[in-house]
């Protein structure tokens, strides 16, 4: 990514916006239908919210291993366990052009590695075993009729 404009630091203020009315915990910008490398993810309070924001995100170191349960704006009210790395490291560009790196652990690694997922074309559903990600198909379309 080139410049760090206001049009971009207003998708973010709107990716924001758009997930805490959701009550989501982080969201990527493919899946508010901008094709742009940038996440936000705040795990904070309703009310002592603190996101992060980051342009061209990537995970540069990841170690250890857990499960836990994960849900997704892009699929609501489905929710699975999911294996990630229990820490990893996040590099990327703030708002004002700064290079970042994130040490995380728990679930703001959680929600970094499922953010990032989706801006690598990955659903947590990928992550689920054949028979887990068949059954989800069968109950999703069911839901959608």
């Amino acid at each position: 990514m080139g410049e760090i404009t206001d049009k971009v630091r207003s998708l973010a203020a709107d990716m924001v916006d758009t997930m805490v009315a959701a009550n989501g915990i982080g969201l990527a910008a493919n899946q508010v239908g901008v094709s742009l490398r940038l996440v936000v993810v705040d795990i904070g309070e309703q009310n002592k919210r603190t996101p992060l924001i980051l342009i061209n995100p990537d995970i540069v170191q990841a170690a250890g291993e857990e499960v836990g349960e994960e849900g997704c704006l892009s699929v609501p009210g489905f929710y699975e366990p999911v294996k990630r790395a229990a820490e990893v490291t996040v590099r990327g560009v703030d708002l004002d052009g700064s290079e970042k790196v994130l040490r995380c652990t728990g679930l703001t690694a959680r929600v970094f590695q499922h953010e990032i997922d989706h801006l690598n074309g990955i659903l947590f559903i990928d992550h689920l075993s054949p028979l887990k990600r068949q059954l989800f198909r069968k109950e999703y379309l069911k839901q959608a009729r």
